[in-house]
């Protein structure tokens, strides 16, 4: 069996190292899958995809699509054919794809076209945002997938409430595998922390991204008064500030929000595997990114998300992460009232990624 992996943005190079360790692992039982990894060229700095080939041991992708930044529409066609000629010239029986990025809608477009089937890891979540990109790409490719792989039975319910049924399986969630594995190889945490000069359990932790975000000055300015009010002298705030991010202040003029407070810290992107440690030492995580809620929960770290709505509802209501929105005053509240929930028995035991390789398996 071969398939194709297609991955571009950050998390899902985290997605596709679990899956492949288990790929391998699944051939020296005496499996035969080929994996053709496709890299897009989503993330493009070197902080943001590079490095996971270099310390998580994802294979090196055969091809590397080099699209980089750019509308919606032009990174998306551009994505589709390539991966076009990609499947005319490997002839994969599937193709898998993670989550809900552009790479993602891509991939699963021009494969069924193509009228190779789909699997796609972390089907069935959803925001009900459509104004989101990443919730109109993941219900497309939910749409045309043949095997919806799911990381939480709200999911289940979700692709149920569509009509979609067929080929639907609880697999857990392979990010879980991911922290389970990757908090062993993170490093010696004194040694990181030293290198952001922060302290365990003694600093906030904070990541801006999203377009909703980003592309809206007042949404933007809310959040960054918010987190700049929140660094005290005793508990710093610690924001790794993403290309986009970075770019949007300085164009917008924000960017001296960023200096009213010299315990409102910003860095370059993290590498991943510093910031698990940082993610697992932190006192407070504030995040738009849905696999950083996610982190904060696996690493039992309170969580502020800086949206109107998650796709992982069960944080919510375990009482780990609270919604808070772009509000500067709702942010602050939720940080002052953030603490410890109940454990949520969704995410599988850390061997989602196996019942992948395996599903996989039994489709051929």
């Amino acid at each position: 069996m071969k398939i194709i992996t297609v991955v571009g943005a950050r998390p899902q190079f985290v997605k596709a190292a679990t899956v492949s360790a288990a790929i391998v692992d699944y051939n020296q039982r005496g499996g035969r899958i080929e994996e053709v990894l496709v890299h897009t060229g989503q993330h493009y700095d070197p902080n943001m995809s590079q490095v996971f080939f270099d310390q998580l041991g994802v294979p090196r992708p055969k091809y590397n699509l080099a699209v980089g930044s750019g509308s919606h529409g032009v990174m998306t066609g551009k994505m589709l054919g390539a991966v076009e000629q990609i499947l005319v010239d490997e002839k994969p029986n599937w193709l898998l794809v993670y989550g809900d990025t552009n790479s993602t809608l891509a991939g699963a477009l021009a494969a069924a076209k193509l009228h190779v089937p789909v699997c796609h890891v972390e089907a069935g979540l959803r925001s009900f945002d459509k104004r989101m990109p990443e919730e109109v790409n993941r219900i497309l490719t939910d749409h045309v997938a043949e095997l919806l792989l799911c990381p939480t039975h709200a999911a289940i319910t979700n692709l149920k409430n569509e009509g979609i049924a067929r080929g639907v399986h609880h697999v857990g969630d392979v990010m879980y595998d991911a922290a389970l594995i990757f908090a062993k190889v993170a490093g010696e945490p004194a040694e990181v922390l030293a290198r952001y000069g922060v302290g365990a359990k003694s600093f906030q932790l904070a990541t801006v991204h999203r377009a909703e975000n980003t592309d809206d000055p007042e949404r933007l300015a809310g959040i960054l008064r918010a987190l700049s009010n929140l660094a005290k002298k005793d508990c710093p705030l610690l924001l790794p500030l993403h290309p986009r991010t970075r770019a949007t202040l300085k164009s917008r003029g924000l960017d001296r929000l960023l200096e009213l407070n010299p315990e409102f810290r910003t860095v370059e992107p993290v590498p991943f595997l510093d910031m698990i440690v940082l993610e697992q030492q932190a006192k407070l995580i504030l995040t738009d990114s849905g696999g950083v809620q996610k982190e904060a929960y696996f690493h039992r770290v309170p969580c502020v998300t800086l949206r109107d709505e998650t796709e992982w509802v069960e944080t919510v209501e375990a009482g780990w992460n609270q919604l808070a929105g772009a509000d500067q005053v709702r942010i602050e509240q939720a940080a002052r009232a953030a603490g410890p929930g109940r454990v949520i028995d969704e995410y599988g035991e850390g061997n989602a990624a196996g019942k992948v390789v395996e599903l996989l398996a039994s489709r051929d």
